[in-house]
């Protein structure tokens, strides 16, 4: 099976799903998945005013600010600021968030998992990496800035354009030009 390619201009935005703002789903598993039946789901959002974040119950989110100055969440009563670029940050969805534009819109990469179905962990590349599922795991990438070139069939991949790996595939060479996120999921059950 050959990695799924995944790109930017084939995604739709939508509203938040408390209606403060706009996300754009890049993937949700099982395909068709709503806000609500998701097992995992991987979205870029635009953040153009400070507010409240959707409660998601059961839901573990990692978060990375991809563009703009940053933000302070407030994870129940607890601030994080986030103000570095390409630094997942994790928390529970269950929790009440409120986010603070330290100064400015921004754009970030979001990726959310059911608690009881499976986990995700994010790593940030920069080089030449090789993407290599392991079992009962599979391994999103996309590119948050610049470029990246899947070397076994010389696919370039543009900013914001993803590709997926199921564990039962090749491992893939990937040449980054800027900053890759590699997100690596596995089911639970």
């Amino acid at each position: 099976m050959a990695p799924q390619i995944l790109r930017a201009h084939e995604r739709t935005p939508a509203p938040w799903k408390n209606g403060g703002g706009i996300t754009t789903e890049v993937l949700a598993h099982p395909r068709g998945a709503g806000t609500d039946d998701f097992v995992w789901r991987i979205s870029v959002a635009d953040v153009a005013t400070s507010g409240p974040f959707s409660a998601f119950e059961d839901i573990d989110r990692i978060i990375t600010v991809v563009e703009g100055p940053g933000m302070a969440l407030t994870v129940d009563g607890t601030e994080h600021v986030v103000d570095t670029r390409y630094t997942p940050l994790a928390f529970s969805g269950d929790a009440a968030t409120d986010c603070r534009l330290l100064d400015g819109p921004i754009v970030d990469f979001n990726v959310m998992t059911r608690r009881t179905d499976a986990q995700a962990e994010v790593t940030i590349e920069r080089g030449r990496t090789v993407l290599r599922p392991a079992p009962g795991t599979r391994l999103f990438a996309i590119v948050l800035d610049g470029s990246a070139t899947l070397d076994q069939d010389a696919v370039r991949l543009d900013r914001l354009d993803a590709v997926l790996l199921h564990d039962d595939e090749d491992p893939a060479d990937i040449a980054v030009d800027g900053v890759l996120a590699v997100v690596a999921l596995t089911d639970l059950r």
